[in-house]
């Protein structure tokens, strides 16, 4: 973690990860592109995504999720920033003279070789199906949909544990405690995504969030009662109404949003630990 000087109030708290790691190189320009932002606005310009909007210029990294090249071996060219994502990224160049992007692990290093398929070795970066990936390692980036790319356990520092090998499915311990089967052909990263301390960092200051694209938030308490089904009364008033509400009425705060009848229901054997109360 990178700490500041105190030179203001703001900047006494205020840290950000270390990136003295990465490489000073500019991006890939056939690998970036220009997202539209929309600002939390639908295709009528209405907003219905609240407080999002503003934030610093960003370019697109394409990552390379399915990392299927199966038998060519690359090589990490370059360790990469990438403002979209809280991982770091990096810069594979394959035998073929292919460039590619792939989440960075952690422990990898410019130099290292990196490899997919079967026979790949178990060394963090590699991809493999994970019937191959042996009990008690750590993976990554790993598909629900065969050939689909990674979709799940992709963020700063997070990992999943495989637990068994069992009748063509994998039994995965996910970030969040769930004991998830996951079918054992899909494909996997070896290790635990980079940027471990990402959850350290203390923004320190409001407008280090605007650079974000997060606009400020506005507590219910203090709205008109038009406004909140919170709002009204004279100074500091309690809630008003029983159980916690939305800004537009609904009923939330324990309440379970997951489909009762969602299909892979059948694929979580036990579901994530509840918070313990302090």
């Amino acid at each position: 973690m990178k700490h500041y000087n105190p030179t203001t109030a703001s900047r006494r708290h205020m840290t950000s990860p270390d990136f003295s790691g990465l490489s000073k190189v500019k991006p890939l320009k056939k690998k970036t592109s220009t997202l539209k932002s929309s600002s939390g606005r639908n295709n009528q310009g209405r907003i219905t995504v609240r407080h999002r909007g503003g934030g610093n210029k960003r370019s697109y990294r394409e990552i390379d999720f399915r990392q299927n090249l199966a038998g060519v071996n690359g090589r990490v060219e370059a360790l990469e920033y990438d403002p979209y994502r809280t991982a770091f990224i990096m810069r594979v160049i394959y035998r073929n003279g292919d460039r590619r992007y792939h989440l960075a692990p952690h422990g990898v290093k410019i130099g290292d070789d990196i490899a997919s398929g079967e026979s790949a070795a178990l060394t963090p970066g590699n991809r493999l199906p994970l019937k191959n990936i042996p009990v008690g390692y750590a993976v990554h980036n790993v598909e629900l949909n065969p050939g689909k790319g990674g979709q799940v356990v992709r963020s700063a520092g997070s990992s999943a544990s495989v637990l068994a090998h069992e009748d063509g499915y994998t039994h995965l311990k996910m970030p969040s405690g769930e004991v998830r089967k996951i079918l054992w052909d899909n494909l996997a990263s070896v290790g635990q995504v980079s940027n471990q301390d990402n959850k350290l960092v203390n923004l320190g200051k409001a407008g280090r969030v605007r650079h974000m694209g997060v606009r400020p938030t506005v507590r219910g308490t203090v709205m008109n009662p038009v406004d909140h089904p919170y709002g009204g009364g004279e100074g500091r008033q309690p809630r008003g109404t029983r159980r916690p509400k939305t800004l537009w009425g609904k009923v939330t705060g324990g309440r379970k949003t997951r489909e009762k009848r969602k299909w892979s229901n059948k694929l979580i054997v036990s579901r994530r630990p509840k918070k313990k109360k302090k």
